[in-house]
């Protein structure tokens, strides 16, 4: 907590904060609301920042005592950045105001009463590996076996257990919602995660959600405690309130019962992480639960073109639940976002890649100034693999690298040791996989092997069964189906049909039981398969794939220096940033918005300020790209739909471009209402 003692006089430091000169007419109005809830829907680039550290600075000019201040905000840096520029407009410390996130705050109010929860002020908070360990042991203190009773790992409990808090659901609930595979493993995984409670307890222990659980829980039951802190904060403000969960708004609903001058700020039109718990009612409803609520907008824009926020606006006008709004730009004209049909996903990374080279050299851009973004990882494969052809530097937000991903390089290594039988780095690789078979045994077996003159017939002596325990018979025995399937003919020559076959035969099963975020991975594999068709043999398929990973090893060494790159991120690691130049990837429907969010119309609606956030990234150009055709077999090429976020645009707020066949000429063509044409 920062402390810090106020002047005693307020006309010392009232004359350095210049109001009106320093904010717009929405702006001020926010400042001076008077007492009361406040609810402040801040539109993309509106300077949120700005308002809520002048009005902390308001406050504290009005004689309140920054004791009495509480200032929750979603990461560390932002605290620091708002505290920061307080003081300076004060021209003084305030180190007694309560500013951080919302664990911090809740971990300062647990030390001070631990006892009252029954642990002692000095409990361990556990990151992320020790609670993944904790809960391994925990299994293990059950007598179960993850592998052989298809068990999670306790890294994927430890994601159930997390969402099931910060949702205020039981595992239960969140178990057959999210991970139905796991309905048979109800009442076990239940069993587990009550001796992780009982565990932590012990050992006073807690891990992150702990802290706002007990928090809630120390304000619910214990009614002094909650007085002492509802009547100390007499202003609370919460910023990016539409990315609260369940137990975070409760928490400040309950301190905010007394006095009642809470004040959130957000946009519910940049709601985007229900995934991780995030629960949009809570800023939609806020009028609701606050029914003498004032409601203020900031719609000013100071980021992007009038062209682009257009655009924007035309989008986000199709949902329904929200506060309606429409963003105002501060800047001159531009040019108008560029809608680019492309003939498939190699078209459209070949288009990115060059425009990206002719806007560096002709326009002058610096590659630091541009982006692709992109709904789903996998959906930046071909576009990674065309920058490292092309030699353009580049950073990924969204992850590792596509060909760097453990679950890829599983599955080239079960390719590779057909094409390759005497490869051994990939026949360890994919050996322990199966239950049972370790480094050790993974060392008998490729010396056993390596020793024969075919590899793949060798594996299917029963003299192996020597080398391994009793329990790995039955995953050898899986693992000999699975070559056998693969490494015969017509098989072997057909990349794409040995993927399914080794997805089908437990990898995806293998997926789900130890990665939280299996489904993302299973659909990295399903593009694999996809892209793997292009090619006329395994060897060709494996072949690229090694150049271009080598390419990319060297491409990591070049990134570690200063030199410019552009960023390719997913949408959601791209909320708050901004760039010049804007590419949105991808845009089909089935990929965006994804298949699965169109089963339900609230689904629909994220999906759609997703593709919100990711146009008002851009604040010069922006070109929204999708393939028309899918390589979706060698016999066959799947038609691709524009997404519906394209074709509910009007017209007007977009040129279409076409692209002659050699990338050299880009031009605008008269714009179809029809764009299924």
């Amino acid at each position: 907590m920062r402390e810090y003692k106020l002047k005693s006089n307020v006309a010392d430091y009232r004359s350095f904060i210049d109001y009106e000169n320093d904010l717009n007419t929405e702006q001020q109005e926010v400042v001076f609301a008077k007492e009361g809830p406040l609810l402040v829907i801040a539109g993309a680039g509106s300077g949120k920042t700005r308002t809520v550290t002048y009005r902390v600075a308001r406050l504290i000019e009005d004689g309140i005592e920054p004791s009495r201040i509480l200032l929750v905000t979603f990461t560390n840096k932002a605290a620091k950045e708002m505290l920061h520029r307080v003081e300076s407009l004060i021209n003084m410390n305030i180190n007694r105001l309560w500013g951080g996130t919302f664990h911090h705050i809740g971990n300062i109010t647990l030390r001070a009463h631990s006892k009252a929860i029954g642990y002692e002020n000095n409990y361990t908070i556990l990151d992320r590996e020790d609670s993944k360990d904790l809960l391994n042991s925990c299994i293990a203190e059950r007598g179960l076996n993850k592998k052989e009773n298809r068990l999670p790992t306790g890294d994927v409990l430890r994601d159930i257990i997390s969402l099931s808090v910060n949702a205020n659901k039981t595992l239960e609930e969140i178990i057959l919602n999210r991970y139905p595979h796991l309905e048979n493993y109800i009442f076990e995984l239940t069993m587990v995660s009550r001796r992780y409670g009982f565990q932590k307890k012990r050992l006073n222990l807690m891990d992150f959600d702990d802290l706002l659980f007990y928090w809630k829980y120390l304000l619910e039951q214990h009614q002094e405690i909650r007085k002492a802190y509802c009547e100390r904060f007499h202003y609370i403000l919460v910023d990016e309130y539409q990315d609260t969960n369940k137990i975070q708004s409760d928490v400040i609903d309950i301190l905010a019962s007394f006095h009642r001058n809470v004040m959130v700020v957000g946009d519910d039109s940049q709601s985007i992480y229900s995934f991780r718990g995030a629960n949009f009612a809570n800023i939609i409803e806020f009028p609701n639960r606050y029914p003498d609520a004032k409601v203020f907008k900031l719609e000013t824009n100071y980021r992007s073109t009038p062209e682009i926020l257009y655009l924007a606006n035309c989008s986000i006008d199709y949902n329904q639940n929200q506060f309606p709004k429409k963003l105002r730009a501060m800047r001159k004209s531009g040019t108008r976002p560029a809608l680019v049909p492309l003939g498939d996903v190699i078209e459209q990374a070949n288009f990115v890649a060059q425009r990206i080279l002719e806007l560096k050299e002709e326009g002058g851009i610096s590659l630091n100034d541009i982006s692709v973004l992109y709904r789903a990882h996998y959906h930046s494969m071909e576009l990674q693999m065309e920058l490292t052809r092309r030699g353009v530097p580049f950073e990924i937000r969204s992850g590792l690298r596509f060909f760097e991903q453990a679950h890829i390089k599983d599955i080239i290594g079960f390719l590779r040791i057909v094409v390759n039988p005497f490869d051994e780095l990939s026949w360890k690789r994919v050996l322990k996989l199966f239950p049972g078979i370790g480094n050790v045994t993974a060392e008998k077996i490729w010396k056993f092997l390596s020793c024969r003159n075919e590899p793949l017939k060798a594996i299917d002596s029963n003299d192996i069964f020597s080398l391994i325990s009793n329990k790995a018979s039955s995953s050898m025995d899986r693992f000999r189906v699975i070559l056998s399937e693969i490494k015969d003919p017509p098989t072997k020559y057909h990349p794409d049909e040995m993927v399914r076959i080794i997805m089908e035969a437990g990898y995806k099963d293998y997926l789900q039981d130890n990665y939280p975020n299996f489904e993302s991975r299973i659909e990295d594999i399903n593009q694999l398969s996809h892209f793997s068709n292009r090619y006329n043999s395994t060897e060709a398929f494996l072949s690229e794939m090694a150049l271009l990973t080598d390419l990319s090893a060297e491409q990591i060494t070049i990134d570690k220096d200063d030199r410019e790159r552009i960023i390719l991120s997913s949408i959601h690691q791209a909320k708050g940033l901004e760039w010049k130049v804007v590419f949105l990837i991808w845009c089909v429907d089935g990929r965006f918005p994804t298949s699965r969010s169109l089963e339900d119309h609230d689904g629909e609606e994220e999906e759609r300020r997703l593709f919100y956030v990711a146009t008002t990234r851009a604040k010069d150009d922006l070109y929204i790209c999708y393939p028309t055709l899918d390589y979706y077999s060698k016999q066959s090429r799947r038609l691709l739909w524009p997404s519906r976020f394209i074709k509910e645009l009007e017209p007007s707020a977009y040129e279409k471009w076409a692209i002659k066949e050699d990338f050299s000429l880009f031009y605008d063509i008269k714009t179809d209402k029809n764009l299924m044409s």
